[in-house]
């Protein structure tokens, strides 16, 4: 089994972990903000899962067998599923920015060793999918972080 192949497989069970938790953040969001996150976890889960198949299939093109029991994604897998404290949507977030991290150093993992293989067409994939997984980073990001406004309103209620 090739260097690749190996960080294929392994990109596969940690992008097959994201898809699962994200699926399941879905169902289980809670609060204020459920349908625009509801929405959103859709939006990743959908694009996860969707690059599942194009994975495997690159395993494939290498001559290997791509994983697909369950305990063999998760020996293979880098990325943890941890339980989560509760489902309100800034717990959530925080945790699929964790997973999403994961999956962006097997991607980037992939990419260097395919571009070391010379693999051009897997190192383009991968560096499609490097682009989208900078996206979720960004946008949950985004969605976690206070304003400097909202620091002091928060410090100042404290404070009072």
């Amino acid at each position: 089994m090739s260097a690749l192949t190996e960080n294929l497989r392994s990109l596969l069970s940690n992008a097959t972990i994201m898809y699962h938790r994200v699926h399941g953040f879905h169902w289980n969001v809670m609060g204020a903000d459920f349908p625009e996150w509801h929405e959103k976890f859709e939006e990743i889960y959908t694009d996860v899962y969707e690059s599942l198949d194009p994975i495997a299939e690159n395993i494939r093109k290498l001559g290997d067998i791509a994983p697909f029991r369950l305990e063999e994604l998760l020996s293979l897998a880098t990325v943890s599923d941890n339980t989560v404290a509760d489902y309100a949507p800034e717990t959530l977030v925080e945790s699929l920015i964790e997973t999403n991290n994961g999956v962006l150093e097997s991607l980037k993992t992939c990419f260097a060793t395919a571009n070391n293989d010379n693999e051009q067409g897997v190192a383009n994939f991968i560096a499609e999918r490097i682009e989208m997984h900078q996206k979720w980073n960004w946008q949950l990001s985004a969605s976690v972080e206070k304003s400097a406004d909202a620091e002091i309103t928060d410090w100042l209620r404290r404070a009072l």
